[in-house]
């Protein structure tokens, strides 16, 4: 890659890195939030739901507008909203204006997630090189996942409100040298077509009925949640028919066609369902049933980030040799593998006891993330590369709101006799959440082996 290149893909894999440590570094604040602001915890859980509900409701409207209006100009914008509005949720000196910052800051991420991977999916010819930026890209994305609960251990120990300021300078710098680094376009011609307003809606709705029946699942009557999703069905029938008789759908409906950007995207939501149930149960585990304080439960969580290292080094090598398919399988079952060893901690389990299973989930997401991001987006027409990067996302986020709503729901259901032990047995249970998340995975990720006719990529060229 030429030196301009090596810039916008650290600017593009710096913004994924910001989105992942927001998301981690906040769940580890959560505490010490409720207790300076006084919130109940009804209001602490909107704090969390109002992120999700902005992320993953726009997320398709995001990714589409990134190939309608420009993907530069989107990722801008987007950047620049999340800049100001993390900056306001630092500011903030109750819950609503807390929950309303956060609302506004999953949107922003909603526009700037899916704008700068289709950057790079656009801007990189599909092969080797497009694939070697893609495990980069990938492997700096999930690096903010597992080590913004260190970051954010760190930062709340001095105020938790450096856990929203920290944001505003890292997406300062990025914004700067975006506008530096990524090259000018011209809007994508239109030929007259109006915008698809209504599907935009529709399906806007949908989605964030569903992800917001999903995430209150475990605070609610199952009636609520019944009705909630139910109501998102009926709207996805309506986006569906309106998409069907738009000149210029929001959704080209034909592209669920790809087998293999479906597969991805069942195989991203199981997979982050498993991991944010698993992060979730394990951070209970360290600090109510151990004692640990915030500091030690993310220093102990540190080595899961050797796929910042292992990502860019170790996976490029493995997929030329074998190709995306059985690399990514091989992370899926590490995932597996990681949650049913955390399926023996005790009361009285070392660290060194943990340690093989956060070291399995640093090697899942070594693995799995780039080739996911690689397969979801290979053969899709560049004016969609924005489309398939939302729908990807879109899968990621409703898979973690997944995921959490299970862990709570499975783990308040096996504490309530408040028996000696149940503790202990409430977090065992909710681990086979994710543990089952991550079989299925496999089972997708070995019908994803037998449909995937890939072979492995030849070996990139080296520059002399």
């Amino acid at each position: 890659m030429k030196a301009r290149e090596w810039g916008v893909l650290l600017v593009l894999s710096g913004a994924i890195f910001l989105e992942g440590i927001d998301i981690a570094m906040l769940n580890i604040a959560l505490p010490s939030i409720r207790d300076d602001l006084g919130l109940s915890t009804g209001s602490l859980q909107w704090v969390v739901s109002a992120y999700v509900l902005g992320y993953g409701g726009f997320m398709l409207l995001g990714g589409r507008a990134a190939d309608i209006l420009g993907r530069r100009r989107v990722f801008l914008a987007a950047l620049l909203v999340f800049l100001l509005f993390s900056g306001l949720g630092g500011l903030a000196e109750n819950g609503a204006v807390l929950v309303a910052a956060r609302f506004v800051t999953g949107l922003a991420a909603a526009f700037m997630t899916p704008a700068g991977l289709s950057i790079i999916t656009t801007g990189f010819e599909e092969g080797p090189k497009r694939d070697r930026a893609l495990m980069i890209y990938g492997a700096i994305g999930a690096g903010g996942f597992t080590l913004g609960m260190v970051i954010g251990g760190l930062l709340t120990a001095l105020d938790w409100r450096w856990v929203f300021f920290m944001p505003v300078g890292l997406s300062l710098v990025l914004l700067l040298a975006a506008m530096l680094l990524i090259p000018k376009q011209a809007p994508p011609e239109r030929d007259g077509q109006r915008f698809d307003v209504l599907g935009g809606l529709t399906v806007t709705a949908a989605v964030v009925v569903l992800v917001l029946g999903v995430e209150r699942a475990t605070h609610v009557g199952l009636g609520w949640t019944a009705g909630t999703i139910a109501l998102s069905a009926v709207l996805i029938a309506a986006f569906v028919a309106v998409e069907r008789r738009h000149a210029a759908p929001l959704v080209r409906l034909g592209i669920f066609k790809s087998g293999s950007l479906l597969r991805a995207n069942v195989i991203g939501m199981l997979f982050m369902a498993g991991f944010f149930g698993f992060q979730f149960l394990a951070v209970l585990y360290l600090q109510e049933l151990r004692g640990w304080t915030t500091i030690e439960a993310s220093l102990a969580m540190l080595v899961m980030g050797i796929d910042v290292a292992l990502a860019p080094t170790l996976t490029p090598k493995l997929v030329r040799r074998f190709g995306n398919a059985p690399v990514l399988l091989a992370g899926l079952a590490s995932a597996a593998v990681a949650f049913a060893l955390f399926l023996t901690a005790g009361h009285d389990s070392t660290y060194w006891e943990l340690l093989p299973s956060l070291v399995f989930v640093g090697l899942a997401f070594t693995l799995a993330y780039g080739p996911m991001t690689i397969i979801a987006t290979n053969g899709i027409a560049e004016d969609e590369q924005g489309l398939a990067g939302g729908l990807l996302y879109t899968s990621f986020q409703f898979g973690a709101a997944l995921g959490l709503a299970g862990v709570a729901a499975v783990n308040v259901a096996a504490t309530a006799s408040n028996a000696p032990g149940a503790l202990l047995d409430g977090y065992r249970a909710a681990l086979l959440v994710p543990l089952a998340a991550a079989v299925v995975a496999v089972a997708v990720g070995v019908f994803n082996l037998g449909r995937t006719r890939e072979s492995a990529p030849e070996p990139e060229p080296v520059a002399v």
